[in-house]
């Protein structure tokens, strides 16, 4: 049965990812950016796919923007079955390079974006006591590496507001669905587009993934919202447990090597900060994948296995022995 979807974040990147396959069930899907010819590019990409597309230009960390959005969606969608929250921003740099703006600007975006479109969600399934909402998470919510302050601050936010959103459902007996799912480093456009003070051009934390590897699990994660939460990726799996066993280990280990991991061998462009999409979009329609096709895996099947909760479970308890056993004997 076709769906009602709203879709941030989706007109580049995983969110771009995600709206095909949406399109591909025949969803009706609109989509919220800042990026007009993105978005347009977006919704011709999802009637290919067979579904229908609405392109809502929107910035999403204006709370009213968001809510104009959500009552055209179902004005001229119909009843939203199914909100996304995946608008993301980020700096990468150290802590003492990022100006007090930009902490603000990310948060807004990234943390306060997806509060806004969750309530603005809420407001209308609750009353019909029906509807889901998958909040985009990543290891980064568990786990906080250098360079990235800002954005692991954002979704470290979204993870506590997430947990307590899902008790105040449940204490009310609620019907509409809340989950995360939890992504690993992908290859999407961001590294080229985001602000950043390091030397070497930005990449995405090794093992790299495809963003469909991504939307693959957010739609499933859709349709299978009692799960509290979905973790994408061996690497995704690794952090979080590893973290748990030993955070002290962690710190240390991505003090010596997560610098240096974000970085490519490429110099940094001079000009990048009038470039970067931090408080205004980069013209033109930058896609979904990022410039690491080469290395990008286009499966998981860490992902495949979190989809059947029998085989998760098992799955995790090796993992968590192994990943013990491992930081244990360094």
């Amino acid at each position: 049965m076709s769906r009602t979807v709203v879709l941030t974040g989706a007109s580049a990147g995983v969110g771009r990812a995600t709206a095909r396959e949406f399109g591909r069930r025949g969803d009706k899907v609109a989509l919220l950016a800042r990026n007009r010819d993105a978005l347009e590019a977006a919704a011709e990409e999802i009637r290919r796919e067979g579904g229908i597309a609405l392109a809502i230009p929107t910035d999403v960390a204006d709370p009213e923007q968001v809510e104009a959005a959500a009552e055209r969606v179902e004005s001229e969608l119909g009843p939203i079955d199914v909100w996304v929250n995946d608008a993301m921003a980020s700096v990468f740099a150290r802590v003492w390079d990022i100006e007090p703006a930009e902490f603000r600007r990310v948060t807004e975006v990234t943390y306060l974006g997806a509060v806004y479109g969750t309530m603005a969600a809420l407001k209308r399934m609750r009353p019909r006591n029906h509807g889901t909402i998958v909040e985009v998470g990543s290891a980064l919510a568990y786990r906080g590496i250098p360079l990235q302050s800002a954005y692991c601050g954002s979704k470290h936010g979204i993870k506590g507001f997430t947990e307590s959103l899902r008790t105040e459902l449940l204490a009310e007996k609620s019907d509409v669905r809340v989950t995360m799912v939890h992504l690993p480093g992908l290859n999407t456009t961001q590294f080229g587009l985001v602000r950043t003070r390091l030397p070497h051009t930005p990449r995405p934390v090794a093992p790299v993934y495809q963003p469909e590897v991504a939307a693959r699990a957010i739609v499933h994660a859709a349709s299978h919202a009692k799960r509290r939460a979905y973790w994408v990726g061996g690497s995704t799996v690794m952090t979080i447990i590893g973290n748990r066993v030993a955070p002290w280990f962690a710190d240390w280990y991505l003090a010596k090597t997560a610098i240096g991991g974000q970085q490519t061998d490429k110099a940094a462009d001079e000009h990048r900060k009038h470039t970067d999409y931090l408080y205004e979009p980069v013209p033109g329609d930058h896609g979904s994948h990022g410039s690491f096709d080469d290395e990008a895996k286009a499966h998981s099947p860490q992902a495949v296995l979190s989809r059947h909760r029998a085989a998760a479970a098992a799955g995790a308890a090796g993992v968590a022995a192994g990943a013990a056993a491992a930081l244990l004997r360094r």
